[in-house]
């Protein structure tokens, strides 16, 4: 959104008398509550989220204490252009600083300290890769290009696997790439297009993190949190431990209109009825649904129960073709879960090692690993990271949280002869001590220091699994008077599910469709159509081969030209 379009729009007529329904309490559905009241003047206790559980904020989560440890399932990578993002937080209050916005106090506190690794990968039990080249051959190049010049449609449910030569996947991009962003081989290549495209400008960072950005405390407190508490303060109900079962739909010709909305609420079932006037915002699928936790001494138990959320959706899928296909999905949790772990280290043992591979200090609300080291050698593909310490508003000063995952869960561990699924978070935090070299002698003063809290999650990567156009419903699909689709597994053109930019758009989008509201979404930042973000990308893809550089960038930028006034230039 440049700053011609960045108006305030009009007040849409009869929003008076129209009332909000949103299922799920994630970003999505609290950037929806925003901005139905920002842009479409909805008063606030007209707007009612529900929720399943009993803390808001979905897949942003961050809980627990120093006595029984500290605990949060994931994090964000986040980057200066996730522009919904950033225009959402730009009227979000601090809670910590009066007159200040959560943007505000996010800018300043990355501009000051930018966030940078020094050491991105480990192997051999300790060494450090020193390398920052991708490791590309010049045939690795060409896959790449060819892969941003092929129109989506032409490759269909296509994998990574199918379409890259082995010797790909042992390069450091795919190393850098995979555990970054949680690819696997047999995700969608359609979605690692579309990360290529979006986020080009970082490929020069890969190897070190720069160009990211991260929150001062964990997710929840520093995000959630402050949204949260801005749509209490204006009347917005929430309504907790209450699942969504069900909805009736009038679908006359091409009209397609929730009727009713069927819920538990604390056991006792409730329906609400609903016009034309109402509107329901629906966060179909979701990444954290059955998510189970462990402790120092048990592993977390795999749920692979159906979950209320992936139920309503296969309700309203048999509905209406148009509402998309969730089983795609949500069918093979082998190939969506992961499991990660958090770490709570209560004395200074755990705390230098981690400086030790961090190669810096651990300076209050600075960067502390830069992002995660990846070991390469890790029969689970393990990554560990300490983000800015502390984490938690409640964590004492000579406390450390860390947090770590892994992309094979079933695998046995290098150390720790046992799945990683099967393993408490005692030999969890064994697996890990082992690959930072420590001996087995030595391995207990650090166990006798930490909390470990494993989380399983059996659809953690069910956005990447492959998909063709309708798998997913719209937005706000064809025909819908009332009903709106948020979060990961709505389909918007040309952004990257797995980030919390994705969510935010789709919240933006849902709203001023719904109500007709004159007014742009903010647009997906372009770098892609930079020629000088194209160069260095794929300046940063050469490796060690000269040439590749002049004829990839002559390639991308004559299909970037053709037929234009520009194209004799090449």
């Amino acid at each position: 959104m440049n700053n011609y379009q960045r108006i305030t729009p009009r007040k849409p007529e009869g929003i008076e008398n129209k009332r909000a329904f949103l299922i799920g309490s994630g970003i999505a559905s609290l950037s929806a509550a925003e901005y139905l009241m920002r842009d479409g003047y909805m008063q606030g206790d007209q707007i009612t989220v529900f929720e399943e559980g009993s803390l808001a904020g979905g897949a942003m989560d961050g809980a627990g204490n120093p006595e029984e440890g500290f605990i949060a399932r994931g994090g964000r990578e986040m980057e200066a252009h996730y522009e919904c993002l950033w225009d959402l937080y730009r009227e979000v209050p601090s809670i910590e600083e009066e007159g200040r916005s959560v943007l505000d106090e996010f800018k300043e506190l990355n501009d000051m300290d930018p966030n940078f690794s020094k050491v991105r990968v480990i192997f051999n039990r300790g060494e450090k890769l020193r390398s920052t080249t991708l490791g590309l051959e010049e045939k690795h190049a060409k896959e790449l290009t060819k892969l941003l010049l092929t129109k989506e449609e032409d490759l269909g449910r296509t994998t990574v696997e199918e379409y890259f030569d082995d010797s790909y996947f042992e390069t450091d991009m795919w190393l850098y790439w995979r555990s970054m962003f949680a690819f696997e081989p047999w995700h969608s290549l359609v979605e690692m297009k579309r990360y290529m495209h979006r986020f080009i400008h970082l490929m020069p960072g890969m190897s070190t993190m720069r160009g990211l950005v991260f929150t001062k405390y964990n997710q929840y407190d520093s995000l959630i949190l402050p949204l949260k508490k801005l749509l209490e303060s204006k009347g917005v109900k929430f309504e907790f431990n209450t699942v969504v079962t069900d909805m009736d739909l009038d679908v006359s010709g091409d009209r397609k209109t929730v009727t009713a909305i069927h819920l538990t609420q604390n056991g006792e079932e409730k329906t609400i009825e609903t016009t034309a006037d109402d509107l329901v915002f629906f966060t179909n699928g979701s990444m954290t649904e059955n998510s189970s936790l462990g402790d120092m001494e048990s592993a977390p138990v795999l749920n692979t129960g159906e979950g209320a959320c992936w139920s309503l959706w296969k309700k309203l899928a048999q509905k209406d073709e148009a509402f998309g296909k969730p089983e795609v999905f949500c069918s093979d949790i082998d190939k969506t879960k992961w499991e990660s772990y958090t770490i709570t280290a209560k004395g200074p043992k755990m705390r230098k090692l981690l400086e030790g591979f961090a190669e810096r200090e651990f300076l209050p609300h600075r960067t502390a690993t830069g992002g995660i080291i990846t070991v390469r050698d890790s029969n689970w593909l393990l990554s560990v990271t300490v983000n800015r310490q502390p984490q938690f508003k409640n964590q004492p000063a000579d406390y450390t949280v860390a947090w770590a995952y892994a992309l094979y869960p079933d695998n046995k561990g290098d150390f720790i002869d046992k799945k990683m699924s099967e393993c408490s978070g005692r030999e969890l935090l064994q697996e890990l001590l082992y690959h930072l070299g420590i001996e087995e002698g030595d391995m207990q003063a650090y166990v006798d220091e930490c909390i470990v809290i494993p989380a399983m999650m059996p659809y953690i990567t069910s956005q990447f699994m492959p998909r063709v156009k309708g798998d997913r419903p719209e937005v706000v699909p064809e025909g819908s008077v009332n009903l709106a689709f948020l979060g990961q597994f709505c389909e918007i053109e040309g952004d990257c599910v797995f980030t919390v930019e994705y969510s935010v758009r789709s919240a933006i989008m849902a709203v001023y469709t719904l109500l007709g509201i004159e007014k742009s979404v903010p647009e997906i930042y372009p770098s892609q159509y930079d020629i000088r973000a194209l160069a260095a990308a794929v300046k940063a893809m050469k490796s060690d081969h000269e040439g590749i550089v002049t004829r990839l960038v002559e390639s991308i930028i004559r299909k970037k030209l053709a037929n234009t006034t520009f194209e004799g230039l090449v």
